[in-house]
């Protein structure tokens, strides 16, 4: 299973993605939540 998450700098949870299948690889599936465009629009590299 692979589950994406964004956590503040005290760990605390601000995002979770749906579960993909655990071969899914973390940038592929940081893709299909959105997470690169979003990271890019905020202007976080």
């Amino acid at each position: 299973m692979n589950v994406q998450v964004i956590a503040d700098p005290k760990g605390r949870l601000l995002w979770a993605s749906p579960a993909l299948a655990g071969a899914v690889h973390d940038v592929r599936a940081a893709r299909e939540h959105g997470v690169i465009d979003a990271l890019a629009r905020a202007g976080i590299n």
